[in-house]
């Protein structure tokens, strides 16, 4: 007689039957962990291009939609408001962005509409200080926190930068820098696109 011991056949499928249970979930628990390391459709979505279609936008209206997370205007100004910029030349610190970071103002936004098109303005709605986000004061004339001449454009509540029409900080306020223009082109006359130009994405 075999001194070896004898395995019942019904404990062998048992026992294969478990081990093969067991690969199972440990695939499947591997699948859903490498699966977290890719990023989700909403992550990539953030960093893309994103196209704004402006159709029946009236003069004076303001946009916004998210691009990387961020908050981007988009400000089709009336023949009035683009006339202001004139005005507030002499008051902003950097009038046609020349001091402003090559990464906050491309070189078609670096005039003084800050922009492809003077009618509309594309900025990042965002203080270049803290981080904050404006508020738009559209409307000319004195009013709270604002200066008895002004001509209409954006006010950051936090600190008091105030920004004209084109997104340019005025003179002595904290903000360091006028509001970054995202890189962007027109795909039609109605059709933009935010996030890349013609030297590629951002």
């Amino acid at each position: 007689m075999s001194n070896e011991k004898q395995v019942d056949p019904g404990r062998r499928v048992m026992l294969a039957a478990t081990c093969a249970a067991g690969g199972v979930v440990g695939l499947a628990t591997a699948g859903a962990l490498v699966s977290t390391f890719q990023p989700s459709e909403k992550a990539k979505a953030a960093g893309a291009p994103v196209e704004v279609d402006i159709t029946g936008m009236a003069p004076g209206e303001m946009k916004t939609v998210e691009w990387r997370g961020k908050p981007v205007w988009i400000l089709k100004r009336s023949p009035e408001m683009v006339a202001s910029l004139k005005k507030t030349d002499s008051a902003v610190a950097d009038p046609e962005s020349k001091r402003t970071p090559d990464a906050l103002t491309p070189e078609y936004a670096r005039n003084e509409h800050r922009s492809i098109k003077p009618e509309y303005l594309i900025a990042v709605g965002i203080c270049s200080h803290l981080g904050c986000s404006p508020t738009s004061k559209f409307a000319e004339g004195a009013q709270p926190n604002l200066p008895d001449n002004w001509a209409g454009g954006f006010l950051c509540p936090c600190h008091g930068s105030t920004f004209d029409l084109a997104g340019r900080v005025f003179k002595n306020k904290p903000a360091p820098d006028n509001l970054e223009v995202p890189r962007h082109m027109y795909l039609s006359e109605n059709k933009l696109i935010i996030g890349k130009d013609e030297k590629g994405e951002a």
